[in-house]
């Protein structure tokens, strides 16, 4: 489900891949108005199944594993922690709740501002499976060879 969601540069917000159209992509808007727009090749769009954090051991973890880590720890509601309003301090507080082994030199607080954002967006809009079950059980049948 979540690599059909897309964050767009310079837009505000998260988006749905509805279809491909004539050299563009018709997305509709993640929130209440489910307004549709086309994305052009010049638009920076990234599918948030491709998003990693990096973390401390020279590894990234997915943006996805991420998500099911916040939502482990605080439940599939949006946060009362604001992305806007909160203290850096705070924000860093808990983002090392979530992922205790992120790259402090390489994850700024802008990072984990938007990753904040992002998951509440989702939930308050019912998306609440970050993880695939193929996802799962790929990852499942890899631990175990």
């Amino acid at each position: 489900m979540i690599r059909k969601i897309l964050a767009i540069s310079g837009k505000p917000g998260l988006y749905k891949l509805i279809s491909r159209g004539n050299k563009s992509l018709i997305v509709e808007t993640v929130d209440e108005q489910k307004k549709r727009i086309p994305a052009f090749g010049a638009d920076r769009v990234v599918s948030l199944g491709d998003i990693s954090i990096y973390t401390d051991n020279d590894s990234e973890v997915k943006l996805a594993s991420v998500f099911e880590s916040i939502k482990q720890n605080y439940g599939e509601k949006p946060l009362d922690l604001s992305a806007k309003k909160a203290s850096q301090e705070d924000i860093i507080a808990f983002f090392a709740k979530v992922l205790p082994n992120y790259d402090t030199d390489r994850v700024r607080v802008s990072d984990m501002r938007k990753v904040l954002s992002w998951y509440n967006i989702l939930t308050a809009n019912g998306i609440t499976e970050f993880v695939s079950q193929e996802e799962e059980t790929e990852g499942d049948t890899a631990e175990k060879e």
